[in-house]
């Protein structure tokens, strides 16, 4: 599933391509022929992210809400577009460019309140402005929960996914399964800060490094890491390899339904 700062990329590109002018929006699958018709000829107002959710705005107080889930995605191109291929749940029109989307998990028309409603079921996303951390800790500082598990909860933090999770608490030092109200407030603070800032490093690039200076590939004379998710990485899905900075091996389980991984020594779990 995408992560947050993917969705605010794309928000980023679709409010450039269409925002201030009018779409034309159809459903060539048809499971979102009524909602694309709401939509049909009116001027798309600003294309903006929250957590994991892309919100499409438009004139008239109507806003197409998409969740892409494991399997939606967007292609998009200028001038015209070509024939419909697959399951095209919304095409955008706007005579400069079209944009396609497939396979979302929601795809939907929500009013004010609905998109109240909405940004209220979610906790303080990292790459917006008006985001809270302090609204995040009191949950978190309350709950006997594995701390991962609370910043995976949506509800909690948005946006932040599996790889931004882990390696966010591998640069603090901090174990995965560490209570929630173990933490403190000092240490929420840092690893507020350094989450934001790996965030935003991933909207720049369009894709997840963290791993600091000393240990990318160049530094350290070691083979650039090769996965379809890219990027370079502390302990995420390597597991079994040695540690970059201490060269224990990387360790691997399940925790609240997710897959974790950790190093026993940098993230003392004892």
């Amino acid at each position: 599933m995408p992560e947050g700062h993917t969705i605010h990329r794309l928000a980023a590109r679709h409010r450039e391509m269409f925002a201030g002018g009018t779409v034309e929006a159809v459903s060539p699958q048809g499971r979102f022929a009524d909602g694309a018709a709401l939509i049909d000829g009116r001027v798309m107002v600003d294309a903006t992210a929250y957590g994991k959710h892309l919100l499409h705005r438009y004139d008239g107080e109507q806003t197409v809400h998409v969740h892409l889930g494991l399997y939606g995605r967007f292609t998009d191109g200028d001038g015209l577009p070509p024939a419909p291929v697959g399951e095209v749940r919304l095409r955008l029109v706007n005579g400069k460019h079209w944009l396609d989307l497939r396979g979302p998990a929601v795809c939907e028309v929500l009013d004010p309140p609905g998109v109240g409603a909405l940004v209220g079921r979610l906790g303080p996303d990292p790459l917006r402005d008006d985001a809270d951390p302090d609204r995040a800790f009191r949950r978190i500082s309350r709950s006997t929960k594995p701390i991962a598990a609370l910043l995976l909860d949506q509800s909690v933090v948005a946006g932040a996914g599996l790889i931004f999770v882990t390696e966010t608490l591998y640069r603090a030092g901090i174990p995965p399964t560490l209570p929630g109200r173990a933490l403190g407030e000092a240490r929420w603070r840092e690893l507020w800060v350094d989450l934001r800032e790996l965030m935003r490093e991933g909207v720049r690039s369009g894709r997840i490094d963290t791993v600091r200076p000393e240990h990318t590939p160049e530094a350290m004379g070691r083979p650039p890491r090769v996965d379809r998710h890219g990027g370079e990485v502390y302990v995420y899905r390597r597991a079994g390899q040695p540690c970059l900075v201490c060269g224990t091996s990387v360790s691997h389980g399940t925790l609240a339904g997710r897959n974790a991984y950790w190093c026993a020594t940098c993230q003392d779990c004892r």
